[in-house]
């Protein structure tokens, strides 16, 4: 009887180039932060308002150096002067350079909206994960005080603590910043108290992981989508929140000025000069439709359910 030998062992080259299967299979596997790009950049809307948002900041930051004069120069020369090759859009009753003073009040509105975002999207993130994680009486507690500050007629303290502080800006973000957060911590709340009994949150409770590194490592990352969006969405209501006071005199304060002030200024010479209402009035709505234009496209590319972004 012959024995059924085994036929020769295949060898496998290590080095061997990869079939054009593997290559466009390879290819095909997307990052999670190239899906979310891709996923963006399909929306029209979102990618103009990014594109406005951008030429917005240009125009806080370098346009000064298109025009000689100073947000605070006075050309008494040229009271209330039309647009003029020298004064580009004219000036103000006090003979300041409407041009000059829309660059820095977009610089001013910019950083106030900005940082009471940031800081508010970060203390509401804390504060919503920290009270969903613990629950109890801690969780009793917090949504106690939340619930109490959201009733509190906050407009009134805003214009109160402004005006007696005299309309510094780093005043009012500090106010806007307190009495911005509650809303966004309920949100963030409600989405952790789903995620705190999820596999890798007891995991980590069972290895011993502390409380505070638990809500950083686990649970805030999860919820990173929401709170981009949150980050977007509290740049427009800050814009909005820090205009609105400043048009009726208790936000930013002169001799320093932001789009609110200007629009206060040019409210009551609308007919008279057009230009002192309408240059601040077209930046704040560019400025407002572009941050909600990319709030939108970062929802639907954050969004896995989401039908706008197109698929994966």
């Amino acid at each position: 009887m012959t024995a059924n030998l085994p036929g020769p062992v295949p060898t496998v080259d290590l080095g061997a180039e990869p079939s054009p299967a593997e290559k466009r299979m390879t290819r095909g596997r997307l990052s999670r932060r190239r899906l979310y790009l891709r996923r963006f950049l399909r929306s029209k809307g979102a990618v103009a308002g990014l594109v406005i948002l951008g030429l917005l900041v240009l125009f806080a930051v370098a346009g000064g150096e298109f025009t000689p004069y100073s947000y605070s120069d006075v050309d008494f020369a040229a009271l209330t002067a039309p647009p003029s090759p020298d004064h580009i859009l004219g000036t103000d009753s006090a003979g300041n350079d409407t041009f000059a003073q829309a660059v820095h009040g977009l610089q001013r509105s910019l950083v106030i909206a900005v940082s009471v975002s940031a800081l508010t999207t970060v203390i509401s993130a804390f504060v919503g994960a920290v009270a969903a994680y613990l629950g109890g009486t801690t969780e009793k507690v917090v949504l106690g005080i939340v619930h109490f500050l959201l009733v509190v007629p906050s407009f009134l303290i805003l214009a109160l603590v402004s005006q007696k502080a005299g309309g510094d800006w780093r005043v009012l973000i500090v106010v806007l910043t307190v009495f911005g957060w509650m809303y966004n911590a309920r949100v963030v709340w409600a989405l952790a108290t789903s995620l705190r009994e999820r596999e890798y949150v007891l995991a980590a409770r069972f290895m011993g992981v502390g409380r505070v590194r638990i809500v950083l490592r686990h649970l805030i990352p999860n919820i990173g989508s929401l709170l981009v969006v949150t980050f977007t969405i509290g740049v427009v209501a800050t814009v909005q929140g820090e205009t609105a006071l400043s048009f009726i005199g208790f936000g930013v304060q002169p001799p320093d000025v932001s789009l609110g002030t200007m629009l206060n200024d040019g409210a009551d010479t609308v007919s008279s000069a057009p230009w002192l209402f309408y240059v601040p009035a077209v930046l704040v709505t560019l400025l407002t439709v572009s941050m909600a234009l990319i709030g939108d496209g970062l929802r639907d590319a954050l969004d896995p359910t989401s039908r706008s972004g197109g698929g994966a």
